[in-house]
Protein backbone atom coordinates (compact mmCIF):
# COMPACT_ATOMS: atom_id res chain seq x y z
CA UNK A 1 0.00 0.00 0.00
CA UNK A 2 1.41 3.59 -0.60
CA UNK A 3 1.85 5.80 1.88
CA UNK A 4 -0.81 8.55 0.05
CA UNK A 5 -3.41 5.58 0.69
CA UNK A 6 -2.04 4.89 4.21
CA UNK A 7 -2.28 8.42 5.15
CA UNK A 8 -5.85 8.81 4.09
CA UNK A 9 -7.25 5.84 6.30
CA UNK A 10 -5.27 7.29 9.07
CA UNK A 11 -7.09 10.47 8.60
CA UNK A 12 -10.42 9.25 8.50
CA UNK A 13 -9.18 7.13 11.54
CA UNK A 14 -8.51 10.07 13.50
CA UNK A 15 -11.46 11.50 12.56
CA UNK A 16 -13.56 8.30 13.58
CA UNK A 17 -11.87 9.60 16.65
CA UNK A 18 -13.12 12.37 16.79
CA UNK A 19 -16.38 11.27 16.59
CA UNK A 20 -15.96 9.02 19.57
CA UNK A 21 -14.17 12.17 21.56
CA UNK A 22 -17.58 13.90 20.58
CA UNK A 23 -20.24 11.39 21.62
CA UNK A 24 -17.64 11.11 24.74
CA UNK A 25 -18.41 14.51 25.79
CA UNK A 26 -21.69 15.22 24.71
CA UNK A 27 -22.96 12.61 27.26
CA UNK A 28 -22.86 13.24 31.07
CA UNK A 29 -23.01 9.37 31.96
CA UNK A 30 -19.22 8.38 31.86
CA UNK A 31 -20.35 4.46 31.22
CA UNK A 32 -22.91 5.58 28.24
CA UNK A 33 -20.08 7.63 26.74
CA UNK A 34 -17.33 5.39 27.16
CA UNK A 35 -19.46 2.58 25.57
CA UNK A 36 -20.57 4.98 22.61
CA UNK A 37 -16.64 6.01 22.22
CA UNK A 38 -15.75 2.43 21.25
CA UNK A 39 -18.06 2.95 17.74
CA UNK A 40 -15.03 4.91 16.91
CA UNK A 41 -12.87 2.07 16.93
CA UNK A 42 -15.52 -0.77 16.19
CA UNK A 43 -16.03 1.60 12.79
CA UNK A 44 -12.22 1.99 12.51
CA UNK A 45 -11.68 -2.13 12.40
CA UNK A 46 -14.65 -2.72 10.64
CA UNK A 47 -13.44 -0.33 7.59
CA UNK A 48 -10.31 -0.71 7.45
CA UNK A 49 -8.89 2.04 8.65
CA UNK A 50 -5.40 3.29 10.12
CA UNK A 51 -5.12 4.29 13.90
CA UNK A 52 -1.95 3.92 15.41
CA UNK A 53 -3.00 2.94 18.56
CA UNK A 54 -4.43 -0.18 16.68
CA UNK A 55 -1.86 -0.72 14.43
CA UNK A 56 1.63 -0.25 16.46
CA UNK A 57 1.40 -3.63 18.52
CA UNK A 58 1.86 -5.27 15.37
CA UNK A 59 4.84 -4.20 13.67
CA UNK A 60 7.40 -6.66 13.24
CA UNK A 61 10.19 -4.79 11.44
CA UNK A 62 11.98 -1.65 11.94
CA UNK A 63 11.11 0.29 8.56
CA UNK A 64 7.83 -0.66 9.62
CA UNK A 65 8.01 2.59 11.88
CA UNK A 66 8.35 5.22 9.49
CA UNK A 67 4.55 3.61 8.31
CA UNK A 68 3.66 4.31 11.42
CA UNK A 69 4.63 8.19 11.83
CA UNK A 70 2.67 8.28 8.90
CA UNK A 71 -0.29 6.66 10.43
CA UNK A 72 -0.19 9.40 13.54
CA UNK A 73 0.67 12.28 11.59
CA UNK A 74 -2.79 10.97 9.36
CA UNK A 75 -4.35 10.56 12.99
CA UNK A 76 -3.34 13.85 13.79
CA UNK A 77 -4.93 15.37 10.71
CA UNK A 78 -8.15 13.18 10.93
CA UNK A 79 -8.26 14.29 14.76
CA UNK A 80 -7.88 18.34 13.41
CA UNK A 81 -10.66 17.75 10.86
CA UNK A 82 -13.04 16.18 13.24
CA UNK A 83 -12.31 18.98 15.72
CA UNK A 84 -12.55 21.81 13.46
CA UNK A 85 -16.24 20.68 12.33
CA UNK A 86 -17.12 20.08 15.85
CA UNK A 87 -16.27 23.59 16.74
CA UNK A 88 -17.85 24.94 13.61
CA UNK A 89 -21.55 22.97 14.49
CA UNK A 90 -21.32 25.11 17.67
CA UNK A 91 -21.53 21.62 19.51
CA UNK A 92 -22.06 22.42 23.18
CA UNK A 93 -18.91 20.65 24.47
CA UNK A 94 -15.89 21.64 25.97
CA UNK A 95 -12.23 19.89 26.40
CA UNK A 96 -10.48 23.05 28.26
CA UNK A 97 -10.79 21.84 31.52
CA UNK A 98 -10.09 18.10 30.73
CA UNK A 99 -7.01 19.66 28.35
CA UNK A 100 -5.82 21.47 31.48
CA UNK A 101 -5.68 18.19 33.49
CA UNK A 102 -4.45 16.29 30.96
CA UNK A 103 -1.77 18.48 31.25
CA UNK A 104 -1.15 19.14 34.40
CA UNK A 105 -0.50 15.66 35.33
CA UNK A 106 3.49 14.54 35.69
CA UNK A 107 5.18 13.05 32.69
CA UNK A 108 6.10 9.81 34.41
CA UNK A 109 2.23 9.80 35.35
CA UNK A 110 1.32 10.37 31.91
CA UNK A 111 3.64 7.66 30.16
CA UNK A 112 2.61 4.83 32.28
CA UNK A 113 -0.96 5.52 32.01
CA UNK A 114 -0.17 5.69 27.90
CA UNK A 115 1.16 1.99 28.62
CA UNK A 116 -1.94 0.32 29.93
CA UNK A 117 -3.73 2.24 27.20
CA UNK A 118 -1.61 0.57 24.51
CA UNK A 119 -1.89 -2.98 26.24
CA UNK A 120 -5.27 -2.32 26.46
CA UNK A 121 -5.60 -1.26 22.11
CA UNK A 122 -3.05 -4.15 21.48
CA UNK A 123 -5.95 -6.47 22.91
CA UNK A 124 -8.74 -4.98 21.57
CA UNK A 125 -7.61 -5.58 18.26
CA UNK A 126 -5.46 -9.06 18.46
CA UNK A 127 -8.81 -10.42 20.50
CA UNK A 128 -11.29 -9.01 17.95
CA UNK A 129 -8.90 -10.52 15.00
CA UNK A 130 -9.04 -13.73 16.76
CA UNK A 131 -12.94 -14.13 17.39
CA UNK A 132 -14.80 -11.42 15.85
CA UNK A 133 -16.24 -10.86 18.84
CA UNK A 134 -17.21 -6.89 18.58
CA UNK A 135 -17.19 -6.85 22.96
CA UNK A 136 -13.19 -7.81 22.42
CA UNK A 137 -13.29 -3.76 21.00
CA UNK A 138 -16.38 -2.21 23.47
CA UNK A 139 -14.40 -3.68 26.95
CA UNK A 140 -10.69 -2.22 26.34
CA UNK A 141 -12.42 0.98 25.12
CA UNK A 142 -14.10 1.19 28.28
CA UNK A 143 -11.64 0.11 30.69
CA UNK A 144 -9.33 2.93 29.00
CA UNK A 145 -11.64 6.01 29.10
CA UNK A 146 -12.84 5.06 32.44
CA UNK A 147 -9.69 4.11 34.13
CA UNK A 148 -8.00 7.48 32.78
CA UNK A 149 -5.60 6.17 30.94
CA UNK A 150 -4.12 8.19 28.15
CA UNK A 151 -4.78 7.34 24.20
CA UNK A 152 -2.66 9.67 22.42
CA UNK A 153 -4.87 9.86 19.52
CA UNK A 154 -7.93 10.64 21.85
CA UNK A 155 -5.93 13.41 23.13
CA UNK A 156 -5.12 14.47 19.64
CA UNK A 157 -8.59 15.51 19.46
CA UNK A 158 -9.11 17.07 22.81
CA UNK A 159 -6.33 19.37 22.40
CA UNK A 160 -7.38 20.31 19.03
CA UNK A 161 -10.58 21.12 20.20
CA UNK A 162 -9.14 23.04 23.42
CA UNK A 163 -7.02 24.96 20.52
CA UNK A 164 -4.53 23.70 23.00
CA UNK A 165 -1.43 24.29 20.68
CA UNK A 166 1.86 24.65 23.08
CA UNK A 167 5.10 23.31 23.42
CA UNK A 168 4.07 21.00 26.48
CA UNK A 169 0.89 19.64 24.41
CA UNK A 170 3.23 18.21 21.58
CA UNK A 171 5.65 17.09 24.02
CA UNK A 172 3.25 15.29 26.19
CA UNK A 173 1.31 13.96 23.31
CA UNK A 174 4.84 12.62 21.69
CA UNK A 175 4.91 10.68 25.34
CA UNK A 176 1.72 9.25 24.89
CA UNK A 177 2.27 8.15 21.31
CA UNK A 178 5.42 6.40 23.13
CA UNK A 179 3.91 5.06 25.86
CA UNK A 180 0.98 3.71 23.61
CA UNK A 181 3.44 2.00 21.48
CA UNK A 182 5.55 0.77 24.54
CA UNK A 183 2.78 -0.75 25.98
CA UNK A 184 1.40 -2.32 22.43
CA UNK A 185 4.57 -3.77 22.09
CA UNK A 186 4.79 -5.38 25.74
CA UNK A 187 2.13 -7.64 25.04
CA UNK A 188 2.64 -8.01 21.30
CA UNK A 189 5.48 -10.18 22.29
CA UNK A 190 4.16 -13.41 23.99
CA UNK A 191 6.15 -16.34 24.85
Amino acid sequence: MGKVQMFIKSVYAGFMIGIGGIVYLSVDNKIIGSLLFSFGLLTIVTQGFFLYTGKVGFVRKIRELYDMAVIAGGNFAGTFVAAVLAGGAHLNISTAELAARKLSNSVPNVFLLSVFCGIMMYLAIDNYNKSKNIVFIIAPVMIFILSGFEHSVANMFYFHLAGVYTPRAFAYLLVMVAGNGIGAKLFSLKP
